[in-house]
């Protein structure tokens, strides 16, 4: 049933009559989009709608296309449609805007029905309708149905027209066919400077992974504007490039282009990635500074970046300062809390948020997980790890039983670990094997060591940290001989130990140093400064032995 069956015609125009009596409404045709601006809730569209009856303004299609958009807008799309199917002659104007609403819902496939029907209804589809599926198409991931209406653009001859080509750059890039993106691209850049169109193109290379490409196109711009650089800042993070994504930032910066919530977003991520307090707390002022809107997920990346940074205090302040807080508000403190040893202070943060009526996720129970395993706390975890699928109906995955055999293994329950290892429905992966050898270094347990390094030989033959685990649990337990041969096997196999690393903020940048390395531009400098340090610290040490032999020496003569 329709919701234009559940509601009657009198029933639309008794509601107008009503929001009219209290002065929501303006008489006058002109004054419709202020009274669709007031409308916050479905009851408030339905006197919109009745409004429009009795004064014949949902015959006019670019009124009703408007009323449309606005439904849509607050979430009614399913009333939107509702209402366009009673419409006798839509014009493709108003079926592009149904098309827009219906590809931004739960089920695109609905979209690209209704696009269908443009033409068996005699019309031609425009330079409009065509981005607007094209949406659909990139929310179900159909490279076939995308590919068809490409046919389409060009037998209509609409595929040169710049908006349509950048749509369909988009849908390629994200069914990851990038090449037909750069041929469609290539045809059509060397006429046409279109920002956008770069700009769709950087970040399609962004999306796949492919950061030369993107980087080399960007560079070629003669134009760009904020959403150029976010393309290549968000798609360096995402890639674990946080050093890269900040340099970009930063000549962002110089060029004096003004970042937006979007672009603050991408660096605030590549920052908690470094940890770099420093910059995090200078993107949170510029915030605060310039009125920046703070959106959930900006928020949300700001307590990332404090919590990664080893501010929880400043984490919890911005937490507590929400409005409106998600599930990956919560999951992101959650997480944070368990990452600096909190683990009850992470699980009463859960119990707030099941207060507050916020359904967790997948995410959450691995966050909650970790949190129990900080504390010990293994028979917790385990009711954590059976309500998830008794109360919230998530069905575990390798994350999850990784995080209770990590729990177990870090409580000494080692064989309730490997029991669980043998029931779960997934071939247990390197993190698994790997907590599972910790663990029977930190108990002695030889036997469980032996098993979890066969099985990590396999999954990660080149890892000289799994190897160096077992040496010092042969030694531990005086077994020398099992130990060295665990050595030979190293060097028989070409195993190399990695070398240790470190990073440190010096200025607002990362710089990481690993033992061994030469290639560090200021080496030579760097390397005269810890000599003389550590000729000082023998200098100390000396004084210091001087300074206790004299002590000694007043001891004795009392």
């Amino acid at each position: 049933m329709t919701f234009l069956h559940q509601f009657s015609l009198s029933k639309l125009v008794s509601l107008a009559s009503l929001l009219i009596h209290k002065r929501l409404l303006c008489t006058t045709t002109a004054n419709l989009f202020t009274l669709l601006k007031q409308c916050s809730n479905l009851e408030h569209i339905y006197g919109a709608h009745g409004f429009m009856i009795v004064r014949g303004l949902d015959q006019d299609n670019l009124h009703f296309s408007r009323f449309i958009d606005f439904c849509s807008s607050l979430g009614f799309s399913d009333y939107a449609y509702s209402v366009f199917s009673h419409k006798s002659q839509p014009d493709v104007y108003l079926y592009n805007t149904v098309i827009k609403a219906l590809s931004n819902t739960e089920f695109p496939s609905n979209a690209i029905v209704l696009y269908n029907k443009i033409q068996s209804s005699c019309l031609r589809p425009d330079s409009y309708s065509f981005p607007f599926v094209l949406k659909a198409v990139v929310k179900l991931s159909s490279i076939k149905m995308g590919r068809e209406i490409h046919c389409q653009t060009i037998g209509i001859g609409l595929d040169s027209d710049v908006h349509v080509v950048t749509a369909l750059i988009q849908m390629y890039a994200s069914c990851k066919c990038i090449w037909d993106a750069r041929k469609l691209f290539d045809g059509l850049s060397q006429r046409v400077g279109d920002v956008a169109l770069w700009n769709t193109m950087v970040a399609g290379y962004a999306k796949v992974g492919d950061l030369n490409n993107a980087r080399a196109l960007f560079e070629r711009m003669t134009e760009r504007n904020v959403i150029s650089w976010t393309a290549l800042i968000s798609g360096y993070a995402q890639m674990d490039l946080p050093n890269e994504a900040i340099a970009i930032f930063r000549r962002m910066q110089v060029q004096n282009v003004q970042p937006d919530e979007i672009a603050m977003l991408a660096a605030l991520s590549a920052c908690a990635q470094l940890g770099t307090l420093e910059l995090g707390e200078w993107i949170h002022n510029y915030i605060d500074k310039y009125g920046l809107q703070k959106t959930v997920p900006l928020n949300n990346a700001l307590i990332d970046m404090y919590a990664k940074s080893g501010k929880i205090g400043k984490a919890l302040q911005v937490f507590e300062n929400m409005k409106n807080k998600s599930v990956i508000t919560w999951t992101t403190m959650i997480a944070g809390l368990a990452l600096h040893g909190l683990g009850r202070e992470a699980l009463d943060m859960f119990s707030r948020m099941e207060r507050a009526r916020i359904r967790p996720n997948g995410i959450t129970f691995i966050a909650i997980l970790s949190a129990c395993s900080h504390v010990g706390l293994a028979e917790l975890g385990h009711w954590c790890f059976d309500v998830m699928k008794s109360r919230y109906g998530i069905e575990p995955k390798i994350e999850h039983y990784g995080c209770m055999i990590d729990l177990l293994s870090r409580a000494g329950y080692l064989q309730e670990a490997r029991q669980l290892i043998r029931i779960m429905p997934f071939e247990a992966n390197a993190a698994i094997w790997g907590s599972l050898l910790a663990a029977s270094n930190i108990y002695g347990d030889v036997e469980l060591g032996e098993h979890a390094l066969q099985n990590l030989i396999k999954l990660e033959p080149h890892n000289s940290g799994n190897y160096a685990i077992l040496s010092n649990i042969y030694a531990s337990s005086g077994r020398w001989n099992e130990s060295g041969m665990v050595r030979k096997m190293m060097r028989d196999t070409g195993v190399r130990k990695m070398p240790g690393c470190s990073y440190i903020e010096v200025s607002n940048r990362v710089l990481e140093f690993i033992a061994g390395d030469t290639s560090h531009p200021d080496f030579d400098r760097i390397f005269q400064i810890l000599c003389k340090l550590n000729r000082q610290l023998h200098i100390s040490e000396h004084l210091l032995s001087e300074l206790f032999e004299l002590f000694e020496f007043d001891e004795d003569r009392g």
